[in-house]
Protein backbone atom coordinates (compact mmCIF):
# COMPACT_ATOMS: atom_id res chain seq x y z
CA UNK A 1 0.00 0.00 0.00
CA UNK A 2 2.86 2.62 1.03
CA UNK A 3 4.65 1.91 -2.58
CA UNK A 4 1.89 1.18 -5.09
CA UNK A 5 1.53 3.80 -7.28
CA UNK A 6 -1.54 5.88 -6.95
CA UNK A 7 -4.51 5.17 -9.67
CA UNK A 8 -5.04 8.25 -12.11
CA UNK A 9 -8.14 10.13 -11.55
CA UNK A 10 -8.84 11.95 -14.08
CA UNK A 11 -7.96 12.37 -17.95
CA UNK A 12 -9.18 15.92 -18.23
CA UNK A 13 -6.45 18.96 -19.17
CA UNK A 14 -6.72 20.71 -16.16
CA UNK A 15 -5.94 24.34 -17.88
CA UNK A 16 -8.24 23.69 -20.53
CA UNK A 17 -10.75 23.48 -17.64
CA UNK A 18 -9.74 26.53 -15.78
CA UNK A 19 -10.17 28.38 -19.42
CA UNK A 20 -13.91 27.09 -19.95
CA UNK A 21 -14.59 27.62 -16.24
CA UNK A 22 -13.86 31.46 -16.70
CA UNK A 23 -15.86 31.86 -19.80
CA UNK A 24 -19.02 30.25 -18.02
CA UNK A 25 -18.57 31.90 -14.92
CA UNK A 26 -18.80 35.33 -17.41
CA UNK A 27 -22.31 34.13 -17.83
CA UNK A 28 -23.22 34.13 -14.36
CA UNK A 29 -21.45 37.16 -12.98
CA UNK A 30 -20.28 39.15 -15.87
CA UNK A 31 -16.46 40.62 -15.21
CA UNK A 32 -15.94 37.20 -13.06
CA UNK A 33 -12.86 35.35 -13.16
CA UNK A 34 -11.60 31.89 -11.71
CA UNK A 35 -7.51 32.66 -10.38
CA UNK A 36 -5.44 30.45 -8.91
CA UNK A 37 -7.46 27.49 -10.05
CA UNK A 38 -5.96 24.27 -8.12
CA UNK A 39 -7.24 20.60 -8.02
CA UNK A 40 -6.85 18.95 -4.39
CA UNK A 41 -4.18 16.02 -3.16
CA UNK A 42 -6.84 14.17 -1.91
CA UNK A 43 -8.74 14.51 -5.30
CA UNK A 44 -10.98 11.08 -5.45
CA UNK A 45 -11.80 9.08 -8.09
CA UNK A 46 -15.21 9.79 -8.59
CA UNK A 47 -16.82 13.51 -8.98
CA UNK A 48 -13.68 15.86 -9.22
CA UNK A 49 -13.11 18.84 -7.30
CA UNK A 50 -11.59 22.01 -8.60
CA UNK A 51 -10.36 24.79 -6.09
CA UNK A 52 -10.24 28.49 -7.46
CA UNK A 53 -10.59 31.67 -6.25
CA UNK A 54 -13.24 34.00 -7.37
CA UNK A 55 -11.91 37.60 -8.95
CA UNK A 56 -14.83 40.05 -9.06
CA UNK A 57 -15.39 43.19 -6.89
CA UNK A 58 -18.71 42.11 -5.42
CA UNK A 59 -17.91 38.10 -5.51
CA UNK A 60 -21.05 36.38 -3.19
CA UNK A 61 -17.69 33.81 -2.23
CA UNK A 62 -13.62 34.92 -2.67
CA UNK A 63 -12.47 30.72 -2.35
CA UNK A 64 -14.86 28.73 -4.13
CA UNK A 65 -14.96 24.49 -4.60
CA UNK A 66 -16.64 23.69 -7.65
CA UNK A 67 -18.03 19.66 -8.23
CA UNK A 68 -17.83 18.39 -12.06
CA UNK A 69 -19.22 14.74 -12.59
CA UNK A 70 -16.49 12.40 -13.47
CA UNK A 71 -15.25 12.58 -16.97
CA UNK A 72 -17.02 9.63 -18.58
CA UNK A 73 -13.40 8.56 -20.37
CA UNK A 74 -12.00 7.75 -17.33
CA UNK A 75 -13.94 4.19 -16.79
CA UNK A 76 -16.06 5.76 -14.16
CA UNK A 77 -16.40 4.24 -10.43
CA UNK A 78 -20.36 5.34 -10.71
CA UNK A 79 -22.72 4.15 -13.77
CA UNK A 80 -24.39 7.94 -13.19
CA UNK A 81 -23.49 11.37 -11.45
CA UNK A 82 -26.34 13.10 -10.88
CA UNK A 83 -25.15 16.31 -10.10
CA UNK A 84 -28.71 18.14 -9.63
CA UNK A 85 -28.85 15.09 -7.45
CA UNK A 86 -26.14 16.38 -5.38
CA UNK A 87 -27.02 20.14 -5.20
CA UNK A 88 -30.62 19.55 -4.00
CA UNK A 89 -29.48 17.29 -1.46
CA UNK A 90 -26.78 19.91 0.03
CA UNK A 91 -29.55 22.63 -0.18
CA UNK A 92 -31.84 20.71 1.77
CA UNK A 93 -29.41 19.40 4.46
CA UNK A 94 -28.89 22.93 4.69
CA UNK A 95 -31.98 24.72 5.05
CA UNK A 96 -33.61 21.22 7.30
CA UNK A 97 -30.75 21.23 9.61
CA UNK A 98 -27.72 22.49 11.75
CA UNK A 99 -25.10 20.46 9.80
CA UNK A 100 -22.30 22.45 8.78
CA UNK A 101 -23.35 22.37 4.66
CA UNK A 102 -20.89 24.50 2.14
CA UNK A 103 -23.31 27.32 0.60
CA UNK A 104 -24.23 26.64 -2.60
CA UNK A 105 -23.70 29.01 -5.28
CA UNK A 106 -24.34 27.85 -8.65
CA UNK A 107 -25.98 24.50 -10.40
CA UNK A 108 -24.83 24.00 -14.10
CA UNK A 109 -26.49 21.04 -15.72
CA UNK A 110 -25.73 22.18 -19.39
CA UNK A 111 -22.75 19.55 -20.01
CA UNK A 112 -21.08 22.18 -22.84
CA UNK A 113 -19.25 24.55 -20.05
CA UNK A 114 -16.95 21.66 -18.75
CA UNK A 115 -17.96 18.97 -20.78
CA UNK A 116 -20.14 17.67 -18.01
CA UNK A 117 -22.55 19.02 -14.94
CA UNK A 118 -20.95 20.99 -12.19
CA UNK A 119 -21.96 22.91 -9.04
CA UNK A 120 -20.05 25.22 -7.32
CA UNK A 121 -19.80 25.89 -3.21
CA UNK A 122 -17.92 28.58 -1.09
CA UNK A 123 -14.83 26.91 -0.03
CA UNK A 124 -14.43 25.93 3.46
CA UNK A 125 -10.89 26.25 5.01
CA UNK A 126 -10.19 23.22 6.86
CA UNK A 127 -7.68 20.01 7.26
CA UNK A 128 -9.56 16.94 6.38
CA UNK A 129 -8.53 13.21 7.53
CA UNK A 130 -6.47 11.79 5.11
CA UNK A 131 -7.21 8.79 3.06
CA UNK A 132 -3.67 8.37 1.53
CA UNK A 133 -1.42 7.23 3.56
CA UNK A 134 -4.46 6.79 5.65
CA UNK A 135 -4.74 8.95 8.89
CA UNK A 136 -4.37 5.58 10.94
CA UNK A 137 -0.90 5.96 10.22
CA UNK A 138 1.57 8.06 11.88
CA UNK A 139 2.75 11.31 10.46
CA UNK A 140 -0.43 12.93 10.34
CA UNK A 141 -2.21 15.50 12.18
CA UNK A 142 -5.31 13.11 13.69
CA UNK A 143 -2.79 10.81 14.21
CA UNK A 144 -0.70 13.44 16.11
CA UNK A 145 -3.66 14.48 18.74
CA UNK A 146 -3.82 12.95 22.07
CA UNK A 147 -6.80 11.33 23.13
CA UNK A 148 -8.35 13.77 24.73
CA UNK A 149 -8.50 15.58 21.11
CA UNK A 150 -10.01 12.42 18.90
CA UNK A 151 -12.63 11.80 21.46
CA UNK A 152 -14.27 15.51 20.86
CA UNK A 153 -13.45 14.80 16.80
CA UNK A 154 -15.08 11.71 17.35
CA UNK A 155 -18.62 12.93 19.34
CA UNK A 156 -18.88 15.42 17.20
CA UNK A 157 -18.62 13.64 13.64
CA UNK A 158 -21.05 10.97 15.40
CA UNK A 159 -23.33 13.95 16.29
CA UNK A 160 -23.33 15.15 12.70
CA UNK A 161 -25.12 11.90 11.83
CA UNK A 162 -27.97 12.03 14.82
CA UNK A 163 -28.65 15.66 13.91
CA UNK A 164 -29.14 14.67 9.97
CA UNK A 165 -31.13 11.49 10.77
CA UNK A 166 -33.25 13.69 13.90
CA UNK A 167 -33.65 16.98 11.87
CA UNK A 168 -34.40 16.52 7.84
CA UNK A 169 -37.75 15.29 7.18
CA UNK A 170 -37.99 12.23 4.85
CA UNK A 171 -41.04 13.62 3.36
CA UNK A 172 -38.65 16.74 2.26
CA UNK A 173 -36.23 14.15 0.76
CA UNK A 174 -37.75 11.95 -1.48
CA UNK A 175 -36.74 12.49 -4.47
CA UNK A 176 -33.82 10.09 -2.93
CA UNK A 177 -36.27 7.12 -2.92
CA UNK A 178 -34.25 4.49 -4.85
CA UNK A 179 -36.38 2.63 -7.82
CA UNK A 180 -37.74 -0.79 -7.33
CA UNK A 181 -40.20 -2.19 -4.98
CA UNK A 182 -40.45 -2.71 -1.07
CA UNK A 183 -39.40 -0.80 1.79
CA UNK A 184 -36.24 1.52 1.44
CA UNK A 185 -33.53 -0.82 2.90
CA UNK A 186 -34.57 -3.97 0.18
CA UNK A 187 -34.57 -0.52 -2.27
CA UNK A 188 -31.47 0.19 -1.04
CA UNK A 189 -29.72 -3.16 -1.63
CA UNK A 190 -31.35 -3.75 -4.73
CA UNK A 191 -29.50 -0.59 -5.94
CA UNK A 192 -26.04 -2.32 -4.65
CA UNK A 193 -26.72 -5.60 -6.85
CA UNK A 194 -27.48 -3.75 -9.94
CA UNK A 195 -24.31 -1.80 -8.92
CA UNK A 196 -22.42 -4.96 -8.89
CA UNK A 197 -23.86 -6.59 -11.87
CA UNK A 198 -22.40 -3.18 -13.83
CA UNK A 199 -19.09 -3.59 -12.23
CA UNK A 200 -18.41 -7.18 -13.47
CA UNK A 201 -19.98 -6.94 -17.01
CA UNK A 202 -17.50 -8.47 -19.05
CA UNK A 203 -15.25 -8.51 -16.04
CA UNK A 204 -14.81 -11.35 -13.79
CA UNK A 205 -17.21 -11.95 -10.78
CA UNK A 206 -16.25 -12.28 -7.45
CA UNK A 207 -17.43 -15.57 -5.37
CA UNK A 208 -16.49 -13.39 -2.32
CA UNK A 209 -19.48 -10.41 -2.84
CA UNK A 210 -21.71 -13.04 -4.01
CA UNK A 211 -21.46 -14.64 -0.94
CA UNK A 212 -21.73 -11.46 1.26
CA UNK A 213 -24.93 -11.08 -0.85
CA UNK A 214 -26.18 -14.27 0.25
CA UNK A 215 -25.26 -13.77 4.10
CA UNK A 216 -27.30 -10.08 4.23
CA UNK A 217 -30.07 -12.39 3.22
CA UNK A 218 -29.63 -14.50 6.25
CA UNK A 219 -28.85 -12.03 8.36
CA UNK A 220 -32.07 -9.55 6.78
CA UNK A 221 -33.41 -7.64 9.89
CA UNK A 222 -37.46 -8.27 10.39
CA UNK A 223 -38.04 -4.81 11.31
CA UNK A 224 -35.60 -2.85 9.38
CA UNK A 225 -37.37 0.55 11.00
CA UNK A 226 -38.04 4.26 9.81
CA UNK A 227 -35.78 5.38 6.56
CA UNK A 228 -34.02 8.51 7.05
CA UNK A 229 -32.09 11.12 4.64
CA UNK A 230 -28.05 9.05 4.87
CA UNK A 231 -25.34 11.05 4.47
CA UNK A 232 -24.53 7.97 2.17
CA UNK A 233 -20.68 8.15 2.56
CA UNK A 234 -20.51 8.76 6.28
CA UNK A 235 -16.84 9.09 7.05
CA UNK A 236 -14.45 11.64 8.79
CA UNK A 237 -12.44 11.57 4.91
CA UNK A 238 -15.55 13.56 3.95
CA UNK A 239 -15.51 16.34 6.82
CA UNK A 240 -14.09 19.59 7.25
CA UNK A 241 -12.81 20.12 11.16
CA UNK A 242 -11.50 23.76 12.14
CA UNK A 243 -9.22 21.97 15.13
CA UNK A 244 -11.44 18.99 15.94
CA UNK A 245 -14.96 20.75 15.20
CA UNK A 246 -16.25 20.13 11.88
CA UNK A 247 -17.19 22.87 9.47
CA UNK A 248 -17.93 21.31 6.52
CA UNK A 249 -19.50 18.02 5.43
CA UNK A 250 -18.91 16.46 1.90
CA UNK A 251 -19.55 14.25 -0.41
CA UNK A 252 -23.60 13.47 -1.12
CA UNK A 253 -23.48 11.21 -4.04
CA UNK A 254 -24.62 8.58 -2.12
CA UNK A 255 -26.91 10.23 -0.14
CA UNK A 256 -30.81 7.87 -0.15
CA UNK A 257 -33.24 7.44 1.77
CA UNK A 258 -32.77 4.35 4.21
CA UNK A 259 -32.71 3.15 7.92
CA UNK A 260 -29.96 5.17 10.05
CA UNK A 261 -28.29 1.78 10.30
CA UNK A 262 -27.03 2.16 7.10
CA UNK A 263 -25.07 5.24 7.96
CA UNK A 264 -23.38 3.75 11.26
CA UNK A 265 -22.71 1.01 9.55
CA UNK A 266 -20.54 2.87 6.82
CA UNK A 267 -19.17 5.03 9.76
CA UNK A 268 -17.75 2.12 11.69
CA UNK A 269 -16.51 0.31 8.54
CA UNK A 270 -14.97 2.69 6.93
CA UNK A 271 -12.86 3.09 9.98
CA UNK A 272 -12.21 -0.43 10.45
CA UNK A 273 -10.96 -1.12 7.02
CA UNK A 274 -8.42 1.59 7.62
CA UNK A 275 -7.04 0.50 10.76
CA UNK A 276 -7.40 -3.39 9.47
CA UNK A 277 -4.52 -2.28 6.69
CA UNK A 278 -2.86 -0.15 9.35
CA UNK A 279 -2.10 -2.96 10.91
CA UNK A 280 -1.77 -5.47 8.39
CA UNK A 281 1.32 -2.90 7.61
CA UNK A 282 3.15 -3.54 11.38
CA UNK A 283 1.53 -0.07 13.02
CA UNK A 284 -0.86 0.34 15.54
CA UNK A 285 -2.85 2.51 14.01
CA UNK A 286 -6.12 3.61 16.42
CA UNK A 287 -7.35 0.57 17.68
CA UNK A 288 -9.75 2.98 20.33
CA UNK A 289 -11.06 5.52 17.64
CA UNK A 290 -14.17 5.07 16.12
CA UNK A 291 -14.60 1.77 17.72
CA UNK A 292 -18.21 0.03 17.19
CA UNK A 293 -19.47 0.24 20.95
CA UNK A 294 -18.92 3.85 21.61
CA UNK A 295 -20.13 4.95 18.11
CA UNK A 296 -23.78 2.81 19.04
CA UNK A 297 -23.63 4.18 22.64
CA UNK A 298 -22.83 7.66 21.54
CA UNK A 299 -26.12 7.69 18.96
CA UNK A 300 -28.29 6.25 21.53
CA UNK A 301 -27.57 8.82 23.59
CA UNK A 302 -27.75 11.55 21.06
CA UNK A 303 -31.15 10.37 19.34
CA UNK A 304 -32.87 7.84 21.76
CA UNK A 305 -32.82 5.19 18.91
CA UNK A 306 -30.50 2.15 19.93
CA UNK A 307 -28.89 0.84 16.83
CA UNK A 308 -29.70 -2.71 15.99
CA UNK A 309 -28.85 -5.51 13.83
CA UNK A 310 -25.32 -3.78 13.42
CA UNK A 311 -23.80 -7.27 12.76
CA UNK A 312 -26.07 -7.36 8.96
CA UNK A 313 -25.30 -3.40 8.63
CA UNK A 314 -21.68 -3.75 9.22
CA UNK A 315 -21.62 -6.60 6.88
CA UNK A 316 -23.21 -4.15 4.58
CA UNK A 317 -20.64 -1.77 4.72
CA UNK A 318 -18.05 -3.83 4.13
CA UNK A 319 -20.26 -5.26 0.95
CA UNK A 320 -20.82 -1.92 -0.28
CA UNK A 321 -17.14 -0.76 0.05
CA UNK A 322 -16.13 -4.02 -1.82
CA UNK A 323 -17.77 -3.27 -4.68
CA UNK A 324 -16.30 -0.38 -4.97
CA UNK A 325 -12.90 -1.54 -4.39
CA UNK A 326 -13.35 -4.13 -6.86
CA UNK A 327 -14.31 -1.25 -9.51
CA UNK A 328 -11.50 0.55 -8.75
CA UNK A 329 -9.28 -2.41 -8.85
CA UNK A 330 -10.97 -2.73 -12.82
CA UNK A 331 -10.18 0.68 -13.67
CA UNK A 332 -6.77 -0.03 -12.69
CA UNK A 333 -6.75 -2.78 -15.15
CA UNK A 334 -8.05 -0.54 -17.50
CA UNK A 335 -5.51 1.61 -17.81
CA UNK A 336 -2.70 -0.86 -17.91
CA UNK A 337 -1.60 -0.39 -14.29
CA UNK A 338 -2.50 -3.83 -13.29
CA UNK A 339 -2.88 -7.34 -13.84
CA UNK A 340 -6.36 -9.59 -13.30
CA UNK A 341 -5.28 -12.09 -10.70
CA UNK A 342 -6.34 -16.03 -10.68
CA UNK A 343 -8.72 -14.93 -7.51
CA UNK A 344 -10.53 -11.73 -8.48
CA UNK A 345 -11.19 -11.91 -4.91
CA UNK A 346 -7.83 -10.24 -3.57
CA UNK A 347 -8.03 -7.42 -6.20
CA UNK A 348 -10.62 -6.37 -2.80
CA UNK A 349 -8.47 -5.04 -0.48
CA UNK A 350 -10.24 -6.05 2.68
CA UNK A 351 -11.21 -9.38 1.25
CA UNK A 352 -9.83 -11.48 4.21
CA UNK A 353 -11.75 -8.44 6.53
CA UNK A 354 -14.88 -9.47 4.54
CA UNK A 355 -14.63 -13.11 4.82
CA UNK A 356 -14.57 -13.20 7.88
CA UNK A 357 -17.59 -11.01 8.15
CA UNK A 358 -19.53 -13.60 5.68
CA UNK A 359 -18.41 -16.30 8.32
CA UNK A 360 -19.64 -14.55 11.15
CA UNK A 361 -16.34 -14.01 13.17
CA UNK A 362 -14.86 -10.55 12.37
CA UNK A 363 -16.29 -9.21 15.69
CA UNK A 364 -15.09 -12.21 18.02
Amino acid sequence: MATAPRPRTTTRDREDIARRLTAWLGTRLPGAKAVRVTVPESNGMSSETLLFELDHPEPPARACALRLAADPAAYTVFPVYDMTRQYRTMRLVAEHSDLPVPRMLWLEEDPVPLAAPFFVMERVRGRVPPDVMPYTYEGNWLHAADDAERERLEAASVGLLARLHDQVPPKEAEFLTLPGEGEALRRHVTAQHAYYDWVVDGRARSPLIEAAFDRLEELWPRDPGEAVLNWGDARIGNVVYDGFEPVAVLDWEMAALAPREVDLGWTVYLHRFFQDLTVAFGQRGLPDFLRRDRVEARYAELTGHTPRHMDFYTLYAALRHAIVMLRIAYRQVHFGEATVPADPDTLILHHGSLRAMVQGSYWD
